[in-house]
């Protein structure tokens, strides 16, 4: 069965106005309320909010957390019709200290309260959710899911690059899984955006923007300062190969030994960050002659797929229970097995 996703971008903001009729999308007209608060969340937030935002690499105690999870299950509530097994995660560096906390979480929402009025409703609904079974893995281990769910990727090695928003994640993968001493992480594609967003700020007033607003632009190229169209494409390019120089290769150098390449010489890419042909042109450049580069299908959507694909194995097959939820930094993606 084929999976699908639904993705969101990841930001909230506390709104406890009235808004009415404003998308006619659900998708688009986010509005949860969490503790007698409301907030919006997603697109609606980044057309109607003055501060979208998340905080990076949030722990399960923080509010825009637990909002992005209680939406990611709303979200999937609506295409999920069986009692649902929900498998979520976090980067290398932070899962220790936030699975279980997460499990406790996610195992006991029962209920998501939200506004409709955005979208068209009336005024507030009650979802009832139901979660049979929780997991909780490394983003890494999702990501390897999903490359190996490609039946030509099934019996292969490969090293696993993840170029995400918060977090860069690294690891050499075999079909036993990925080996602990591979393993490494750092610095995610915000350190490219906020080296591009200082230099912009020493020409052109930038305003109020949020990072997580100006990522919008970042992926584009462009912006709309002073009723100015500015390309800065040649910024973020030297921007993308600076987070390459400084980051990236270092951090395969130190935990990647020459002997791994003996295992393997192909390395797959996911996340958003393999969108940028600027930093892929980086890891073409250093392993030319020596590894195979390979650019993942639907890059972005890996780890939720993967998470996805973990749920219906712990779920006994069932593929109409199975969900996935990546609350990543820049978007979250909530993937469920297409009904038949």
């Amino acid at each position: 069965m084929e999976i699908q996703s639904v993705a969101i971008p990841s930001v909230i903001e506390g709104y406890n106005l009235n808004l009415a009729n404003v998308t006619k999308y659900e998708l688009n007209g986010l509005k949860i309320q969490d503790n007698d608060a409301d907030y919006i969340i997603g697109n609606l937030a980044l057309a109607e909010g003055k501060n979208p935002h998340k905080a990076i690499n949030s722990s399960v105690h923080e509010t825009d957390y637990r909002l992005l999870m209680k939406t990611s299950l709303l979200i999937a509530s609506k295409f999920v019709t069986d009692s649902m097994t929900v498998t979520s995660g976090f980067p290398h560096s932070t899962i220790n200290i936030n699975k279980k906390a997460a499990l406790d979480y996610i195992q006991n929402i029962d209920s998501v309260k939200f506004d409709t009025r955005p979208s068209g409703g009336k005024d507030y609904r009650t979802q009832p959710i139901s979660i049979q079974k929780t997991d909780i893995i490394s983003e890494l281990s999702a990501a390897d899911k999903a490359v190996r769910d490609n039946r030509d990727k099934k019996d292969e090695n490969f090293f696993l690059v993840s170029l995400g928003y918060g977090t860069l994640e690294i690891g050499l993968s075999t079909p036993d899984g990925i080996i602990k001493r591979t393993e490494n992480s750092a610095s995610g594609i915000r350190y490219a955006i906020n080296q591009t967003m200082s230099e912009l700020n020493e020409k052109h007033y930038m305003g109020l923007r949020t990072e997580h607003q100006f990522d919008q632009a970042f992926q584009k190229g462009k912006i709309v300062i002073n009723r100015q169209r500015i390309d800065f494409s040649e910024i973020r390019k030297k921007a993308l190969q600076s987070y390459y120089k400084d980051v990236i290769s270092p951090l395969i150098r130190n935990t990647w030994e020459d002997e791994d390449f003996n295992i393997s010489d192909k390395i797959i890419l996911v996340g958003g960050g393999s969108l940028y042909t600027d930093l892929v042109d980086c890891f073409d450049a250093e392993f030319d002659g020596f590894a195979e580069i390979e650019l993942s299908e639907n890059p972005t959507y890996m780890a939720s797929i993967g998470y996805c694909i973990h749920s219906k194995v712990i779920s006994g097959g069932n593929h109409s229970a199975a969900v996935g939820i990546d609350i990543g930094n820049a978007q979250t993606v909530i993937s469920f097995y297409k009904r038949d």
